[in-house]
């Protein structure tokens, strides 16, 4: 028992007094990894398992020298990433780290809190509060709106879910469970993404109670068929619970009409959440706002800054009107998380599902002092017109078709042609391109036709990155097997 004791003695002694030199061995390979990404392929070209070949098969007995560890992760891991800070990376939606935002990681995690609750810390939760009313300010809410940092969007939808239901059974389900209930209805439209399917999974309403509203011809969904949609299901003696509207869907970019489907919950009293957490940050630019009209009115929205402000993964913000719906639904204190302040606190923990919370807000922090709102929206403005140029070319282009825009600077394209034929080779293409490495791709089916995703959001993505996806795009076709 002594020689463990004074192994891990030994360990903690060794671990913190070479912390400096390995800190500064880290960001001089940190200095070098971003100054050289734009020579390394933005996605790996190894097969599954490869990776996983070359580590060993157990862990070790021994302690290892942290000089053989950081060799073996320069050698092994970077080149088996996909690598999401890369300009070209035009997949997806990006997951931004900028400067500050990492060097603000860094000191969270040498603290190492749990910011589960104010006592645990305080400036953490302080910190908080100030930068969602920040960020609230920025978009243009109103001030009624309050808010909380969620991990990602897919736990902010899943506790929307949640408080539409208990909204809608008067908090009955978390007291007495699911069981002889009314049949909960939720209403969506297919361009929400799939974490709301996810959330009618968790939430015990079920898949076939998220109900596919219609859509327009702009992918919006249709208000009239939302109206039809509960007043059937009223006079079916379903229980409508809540609405889930979407500003740049993931797949299309799609963005509902806000207002009158803001209206139309309000006259039936359900719980009515917006999923803008891609599309959400370009309304610092108070220009794009139109596209969110009616807002205000909606319960919640959830906007996540780790995609376009530049926050580092994970951080994603959901702004409440009225937080007690939701506090009242995932909130729980029991005797060992009470707190004898006399003041009145936030313990945001009682806002979210998980107890144990990161020290999220200092990366905000950090990035709108560093950025400033005016060098983040000329960066956001940037991405979007960089992203209309290059869809122009496609459309001008008779070897392409372009299925959907929208207005954040998201389209999609496909091989010209009918049927099966097209769709082959739309999906060859994107496999060619993507195996080159240039620039990164993803895919989308369009009215059941398969199409390819084009987006930037990288930080440092400029507009001759962008401008590179049309060319190689084309000759990559051109090459294609006839």
């Amino acid at each position: 028992m002594l020689k463990i004791h004074r192994a891990q003695r030994e360990f903690r002694t060794m671990k913190y007094r070479e912390l400096p030199e390995w800190s500064r061995r880290a960001a001089t390979w940190a200095e070098s990894y971003f100054a050289t990404i734009r020579r390394r392929p933005v996605r790996p070209d190894i097969e599954p398992g490869e990776f996983l070949s070359q580590l060993p098969m157990s862990a070790p007995e021994d302690a290892e020298g942290m000089e053989r560890i950081f060799s073996d992760f320069e050698r092994l891991v970077p080149d088996a990433m996909t690598h999401w800070q890369h300009p070209r990376f035009f997949a997806y939606f990006p997951a931004n780290a900028a400067p500050a935002s990492i060097l603000a990681e860094q000191l969270a995690n040498y603290m190492a809190a749990n910011c589960m609750l104010w006592q645990t810390s305080p400036a953490a939760t302080e910190l908080e509060c100030r930068m969602v009313d920040w960020f609230c300010d920025s978009l243009g809410l109103p001030a009624h709106f309050k808010g909380v940092i969620h991990d990602s969007a897919t736990v902010a939808n899943l506790c929307a879910v949640l408080t539409m239901r208990e909204k809608a059974l008067n908090w009955e389900g978390i007291a007495r469970g699911l069981r002889g209930s009314p049949q909960l209805r939720i209403y969506a439209t297919a361009e929400n993404h799939s974490s709301i399917d996810k959330a009618a999974r968790i939430a015990g309403i079920g898949n076939a109670n998220l109900v596919q509203i219609p859509t327009e011809s702009d992918r919006a969904m249709h208000p009239g068929s939302l109206l039809e949609a509960i007043e059937k299901d009223l006079s079916e003696s379903r229980l409508p619970a809540g609405v889930v509207s979407c500003v740049g869907g993931t797949s299309t970019g799609a963005v509902d009409r806000i207002a009158p489907i803001a209206e139309i919950s309000k006259k039936f009293g359900l719980f009515h959440h917006v999923d803008a957490a891609w599309a959400g940050a370009a309304m610092i630019c108070p220009e794009f706002r139109p596209h969110w009209q009616g807002i205000a009115g909606v319960d919640s929205v959830v906007i996540n800054p780790h995609k376009w402000i530049g926050a580092q993964f994970d951080c994603s913000v959901q702004f409440l009107a009225e937080p007690d719906l939701q506090i009242r639904t995932v909130g729980l204190r029991p005797d060992y998380l009470a707190t004898s302040a006399e003041n009145p606190i936030t313990n945001y923990n009682e806002w979210t599902i998980p107890l144990g919370r990161r020290f999220r807000a200092l990366k905000l922090w950090f990035v709108f002092r560093a950025y400033g709102l005016n060098g983040l929206r000329e960066i956001i403005r940037n991405h979007i017109a960089w992203v209309h140029e290059s869809r122009r070319e496609f459309e001008a282009d008779p070897a392409f078709e372009v299925l959907t825009a929208c207005p954040f600077g998201l389209f999609t394209f496909r091989c010209s042609g009918q049927g099966e034929l097209a769709d082959v080779r739309t999906s060859q293409l994107l496999e060619k391109i993507n195996k080159d490495g240039q620039i990164y791709l993803t895919q989308t089916t369009v009215g059941g036709r398969f199409a390819i995703r084009m987006t930037a959001g990288q930080f440092e993505c400029t507009k001759a990155d962008v401008d590179s996806v049309y060319p190689l795009v084309r000759d990559a076709a051109r090459e294609l097997p006839n």
